[in-house]
């Protein structure tokens, strides 16, 4: 499968190099490129990943993932344009994170989420929300905490979107239990563990934990 990135920060490179070595081929879009060569080169799989345009790597994907600052993403993705995310998949990964008053916060919450308001400016695009809980790390790792025991969540209006982004997850990266909390409404309750995560991180000092759902 190709996967483009539009973002090009550590998350999308550590979700990129990890597809790579699933199989499949990636893209990873920048508005400059070029800052991207000296990690590219760093890569045994050059064949696998490529670098381009955020425009290019939106092309170049089956499937699209948003991996932009969440404050920046409805700009980079208009940057991009609506035809050529029309009728792709586009996995939102992103969190509005807004620290303007000395605290972390979300710069969209309670009413509505940024996975709602890329929907509503891209339509024709099959949002899905998922990965937003965890740390890159354990996105493509989830056996590093507690052997893989623990749950994702995934949001969106398309079901057949969802059952193609849940199956590239288990098995790229070896996720046992997605949860599909229902329509893209839904990322509003997932984007807000933030509040109770960034507490976790603080309390134990380190980012290599998740969620189970019991009962």
């Amino acid at each position: 499968m190709k996967i483009g990135f539009i973002g090009s920060g550590s998350a999308a490179q550590t979700l990129g190099q990890s597809f790579a070595k699933a199989g499949h081929d990636v893209k990873l879009g920048a508005r400059n490129p070029e800052k991207l060569i000296a990690w590219l080169s760093q890569l045994q799989q050059d064949e696998k990943v490529s670098i381009g345009t955020v425009r290019e790597a939106a092309d170049y994907g089956d499937i699209v993932f948003n991996a932009t600052p969440g404050t920046a993403s409805l700009t980079a993705l208009s940057d991009v344009g609506s035809q050529a995310l029309q009728g792709k998949v586009l996995v939102d990964i992103a969190l509005p994170l807004d620290f303007s008053n000395g605290e972390l916060t979300l710069a969209v919450a309670n009413t509505d989420s940024l996975g709602e308001q890329i929907q509503r400016a891209f339509p024709d695009t099959k949002v899905v929300k998922t990965l937003n809980t965890v740390s890159s790390a354990v996105m493509v790792n989830p056996r590093s905490v507690a052997n893989g025991q623990h749950d994702l969540f995934i949001s969106g209006n398309d079901a057949d979107a969802k059952r193609i982004v849940t199956t590239l997850l288990k098995e790229s990266f070896g996720w046992e239990s997605i949860i599909d909390l229902g329509d893209i409404r839904s990322a509003r309750g997932t984007e807000m563990l933030l509040a109770l995560s960034s507490r976790i991180h603080m309390g134990r000092g380190h980012m290599n934990f998740n969620f189970k759902v019991v009962g």
